[in-house]
């Protein structure tokens, strides 16, 4: 039998060799050895792969893919196969449990010796994969490629890197359909709603598992997981031991409404991003299920049923959190279920996200907040509805770690400060119902009596409508008078930004930079460059939550100081930042600035794990310099390897070799540049903020327009 292969495109192989696309086609035009495709279109051919590799080998070019990049080449080289998948899943694990010596020892053998160790390792792991066990052997010569690039890529990115790529391929080729990763600050804010001390928490549809795992970080020591794809079960089964490995794991395949795999149990907490708009989940057969207590959720109402079944699986006074899309809220043949669950105060809170915030990214999703109901408890009079869908949306590329893609003019969503504001009017209405303070337009706790009439629409939007008796237009004038003078200042100092940002002289002629890469400058000593790399084996030291501030991606692109939870870092050495350090977003796009330079409000923040860390000489190098070159679009671009997310490769970043003093001369005109966006930003705010403040009181009733003369004149009056 012939070896398998794979097609790659032009720009998977500019990946693989370490070039630009351009390269590429000017290799097609000059070389006439250049590969034929072998399949695609005339305008998006397609080339072997082998063919590929043996022509970039002959010539010299040596692949130079990070190792994700890699790993995602050699597992398309081979046809998708779920048994062999799942051997790979299970070697994550067993190469994520040997210490780095264990290994470097492994990366020495020869291919059959790795093959035959690899399949010695994951039969002793495979009996606790969820899923059938392979019939197929577990590993072949074949392999060895694959088994290498799994290797690389969990010694340097870590399992869960590893566990992505894996899964990606066989959600590819499989029939699932809407299978999303849940971003990760979603999976955080969704955690903080949680109580403090659970233990045992439910995730009946986990996928990749991202919501368990932030469970494990609030605290809870069980973890009990379904999917019916199994290899998010494979995923999420690995990840979490990874990423949680003193917490009791059990995690089962199969669909949570027609098969469910813990029947019976009570959990302290159940999280869930359950599919949306499934009509097959079940109706008819399950008509007569126990666990409709509130109404038998219609056909098109699968959402309902997952609500239910989450509320099935609480033990008295247990939350559930559930992201759903805003139809559910408001759609008429869902309206008895939903005048049922407020009826009996099993919602507690609705949360609306702005557009972008989870996928699918064109919806703005919302996060039900349940309770199940306690025999003689507390009377719930009231739901608290809350309304972030006005916030900056992210670009349409970010994903399961918050992370853009380029093409996008969207903004990042500030997720530190949705978050905070989101869990603070949370804490505040736990606390005391009947006292909460509303934020107009924004929070406010509606009592339940209001929402049950012919609509039971529960969507915060329309909720959080303040009447007028609710704003006092004293203190509304005085918060837009003082928007308005803040505006005024802002506006000045914009000014004196354009006037400074400006001073450029004309060049005399174009010519090319004589350049250098990060990885030369650095082997040079010209620089050091520093990265957090995750601890997978549980290792690494516990962190009380905000002690030290971590500096995050987003942070870079708002502008904004370090903003990250360092309690979430999970890496036993991590990075200090200090001043004139130039910080590089790992993920490129999106909106914002890709690098800026470390300056005292920086100093003493721990790197977050999607930033690089590039530390200058000084007496070679001048950190505005650097800054400024290194984050241009065109740069960046050609350090990116990645289709939907693009990664940053910064050894590939190249820099102009120049003087040092012509390096400051260019350092401090990047630095205008940089007060500049900085300034822009905080004018554009501050703009948005006066006017919705100024729009909200005169539509309330609570300010009036200014008294014109021209309107009073006899001329204009009506007769």
């Amino acid at each position: 039998m012939p070896e398998p292969t794979a097609h790659v495109t032009a720009a998977e192989i500019s990946r693989i060799a370490g070039v630009t696309r351009a390269t590429v086609s000017n290799w097609r035009r000059r070389h006439a050895d250049f590969p034929t495709p072998s399949g695609g279109t005339e305008t998006s051919p397609l080339y072997d792969l082998g063919a590929v590799q043996a022509w970039l080998g002959s010539r010299g070019h040596t692949q130079v893919a990070d190792p994700r990049e890699e790993l995602r080449t050699a597992v398309r080289f081979q046809p998708s196969d779920p048994d062999r998948t799942t051997c790979r899943i299970g070697f994550v694990l067993a190469l994520a449990r040997l210490s780095p010596d264990g290994t470097a020892a492994l990366a020495d053998l020869t291919d059959a010796e790795l093959v035959a160790r690899a399949t010695e390792e994951v039969t002793a792991i495979l009996t606790a994969l969820p899923g059938p066990m392979p019939s197929s052997p577990l590993f072949s010569a074949s392999d060895s490629t694959i088994l290498r690039a799994l290797l690389r890529c969990v010694r340097e990115e870590g399992g869960p890197a590893a566990l992505t790529v894996l899964a990606e391929r066989e959600l590819e080729d499989g029939a699932a359909t809407g299978v999303y990763r849940t971003p990760e600050p979603l999976a955080q804010l969704i955690a903080g709603l949680l109580p403090v001390g659970v233990r045992r928490v439910l995730d009946p549809a986990c996928g990749s598992g991202t919501l368990l795992t932030a469970a494990a970080g609030r605290g809870a020591i069980t973890l009990l997981g379904q999917d019916s794809v199994p290899v998010q079960a494979q995923r999420t089964a690995v990840g979490l031991s990874l990423a949680a490995p003193r917490a009791e794991v059990t995690v089962r395949v199969g669909d949570s409404l027609r098969a469910d795999a813990f029947d019976g149990l009570m959990a302290d907490a159940v999280v869930c991003n359950p599919p949306y708009g499934d009509r097959d989940w079940g109706h008819d057969a399950l008509a007569y299920d126990p666990r409709w207590a509130y109404g038998v959720p219609g056909r098109a109402e699968s959402e309902l049923a997952w609500v239910q079944h989450c509320l099935a699986h609480l033990a008295p006074g247990g939350l559930a959190v559930l992201i759903l899309p805003p139809a559910t809220a408001s759609r008429p043949s869902g309206r008895r279920v939903r005048a049922e669950l407020v009826r009996s105060g099993a919602v507690r809170a609705m949360l609306a996200l702005p557009v972008g915030a989870a996928p699918p990214l064109h919806v703005g999703l919302q996060l039900w907040v349940l309770r199940r109901p306690e025999p003689g408890g507390p009377e719930r009079k009231s739901v608290l509805f809350v309304d972030t869908a006005g916030s900056p949306s992210p670009s349409a590329g970010e994903q399961a770690t918050g992370s853009p893609r380029t093409g996008s003019s969207r903004a990042p969503i500030d997720w530190a400060d949705l978050t905070n504001r989101t869990l603070a009017h949370w804490a505040a209405f736990t606390a005391d119902p009947d006292r909460f303070t509303a934020e107009p337009g924004i929070a406010r706790a509606v009592p339940v009596v209001d929402l049950l009439d012919d609509l039971v629409d529960l969507t915060p939007a329309r909720q959080v409508r303040i009447s007028r008796s609710d704003v006092d237009p004293a203190e509304l004038s005085t918060r837009t008078e003082t928007g308005r003078r803040q505006l005024t200042e802002a506006a000045r100092s914009l000014l004196d930004a354009v006037g400074l940002a400006g001073r450029t002289e004309l060049r005399g002629s174009s010519g090319e930079w004589r350049t250098a890469t990060v990885s030369d400058l650095a082997r040079g000593g010209a620089l050091t460059l520093l990265r957090t790399v995750p601890d997978t084996k549980g290792s690494a030291p516990e962190r009380s939550a905000m002690a030290v501030p971590m500096l995050t991606g987003a942070d870079i692109a708002r502008g904004t100081r370090p903003t990250g939870d360092s309690a979430e870092l999970r890496s036993a050495a991590v990075p200090v930042i200090a001043v004139g350090d130039v910080l590089v977003r790992a993920i490129a796009g999106g909106s914002g600035p890709m690098a800026r330079v470390a300056d005292e409000k920086d100093t003493g923040a721990l790197l977050g794990p999607q930033v690089h860390l590039l530390r200058p000489d000084p007496a070679r190098l001048d950190s505005w310099f650097l800054a400024g070159f290194i984050g241009s679009e065109e740069n960046v671009a050609g350090a990116s390897t990645g289709s939907t997310v693009l990664h940053v490769a910064p050894g590939r970043l190249r820099v102009p070799l120049l003087p040092l003093d012509e390096q400051r001369r260019y350092g401090e005109a990047f630095l205008h540049i940089h007060e500049l966006r900085a300034r822009a930003r905080r004018a554009a705010l501050l703009a948005e903020e006066t006017a919705a403040l100024l729009a909200a009181g005169l539509t309330g009733g609570a300010l009036l327009p200014p008294t014109s003369t021209s309107t009073a004149s006899a001329d204009t009056s009506p007769a």
